[in-house]
């Protein structure tokens, strides 16, 4: 089987293992329940769930427990993706090709439902814990889900994010990247972590992964800021231009298109060297690191 339909087939099979998991709407509580269920079907790549997946089963992970894990961390991606798009932060009304949660269910529950659906990942993940009592390994993984997602991490990134914004400054390369490892990088350093942590790999290796998930991370930023200026509306499904619109500093306006493109290059061959390091077979997961960082849409 070739790499894009064995990334089509696991991608599929990472996405019913997310709405296994989604709340049914129902009761006084159903309008948000809907709205959250609605922001995680919108889709995406299942980037991070997938990545979980694979690092899991590179160091022989085999059980049920991964599956909560893969749905938590897509919740908490989901909900940051929800009040990111919020009138006070990006006021984005597209998201892959589809309205934004607080377009169609208004600002108030976009906000609930971002709340809820960051509560509710925790809820998930905390299950880990119903189902294999005293497992060191869950609790590894719950502190780092934690950390990754916390101040220390993604909400941190974006504080400096909102607040450059706000002041207009000029950002230095060393402050735009602190954002980037933060506000992208974390959560997929996460996913790797708890891959490798669940698995009952060496803290070696998971520090090295760690390294790996930075890499992926900030070469996934600027790639993202590359296509921003490059690609079309039609082939993202949101808004091209929209780091301009707001005064936005990026990697690409501190560094230039070329030398950017040199730089995510450089982050993911590093990326790439670094797995090889790794026992287990990987040659899946060295494909799917490439075409996520040097994506088209």
């Amino acid at each position: 089987m070739n790499f894009d339909a064995m990334l089509s087939q696991k991608t599929q099979e990472t996405e019913e293992i997310i709405l296994s998991f989604l709340p049914k709407e129902e009761g006084n509580q159903k309008t948000v329940l809907e709205a959250m269920n609605y922001s995680v079907k919108v889709g995406g790549k299942r980037l991070r769930p997938l990545l979980m997946a694979e690092t899991y089963r590179m160091f022989g992970g085999d059980g049920e427990i991964i599956k909560s894990f893969m749905a938590a961390l897509e919740m908490i991606h989901t909900y940051s993706l929800v009040h990111d798009d919020l009138e006070a932060m990006d006021n984005d009304e597209y998201r892959r090709g589809m309205k934004t949660t607080h377009v169609v269910y208004g600002e108030a529950m976009a906000i609930l439902a971002g709340d809820a659906l960051l509560n509710y990942a925790f809820e998930i993940a905390a299950s880990a814990f119903e189902r294999n009592p005293g497992d060191v390994r869950a609790e590894r993984a719950m502190m780092v889900l934690a950390r990754k997602a916390g101040i220390f991490g993604m909400v941190g990134g974006q504080v400096c994010d909102v607040e450059a914004e706000k002041r207009q400054l000029p950002l230095s390369k060393d402050q735009l990247l602190f954002i980037h490892e933060n506000k992208t990088a974390a959560l997929i350093q996460s996913a790797l972590m708890i891959g490798a942590i669940l698995a009952g790999a060496e803290q070696t290796y998971i520090n090295a992964l760690e390294k790996i998930g930075y890499n992926i991370g900030i070469a996934f930023q600027i790639q993202d800021d590359i296509l921003d200026i490059t690609g079309s509306e039609q082939e993202l499904g949101k808004p091209v231009g929209s780091d301009v619109k707001n005064n936005k500093e990026t990697y690409v306006t501190l560094a230039g298109l070329e030398a950017s493109a040199r730089q995510v290059e450089a982050l993911s061959k590093e990326a790439v060297q670094l797995l090889g390091q790794l026992p287990g077979e990987h040659a899946f997961l060295d494909e799917l690191i490439l075409s996520l960082i040097h994506r088209t849409k």
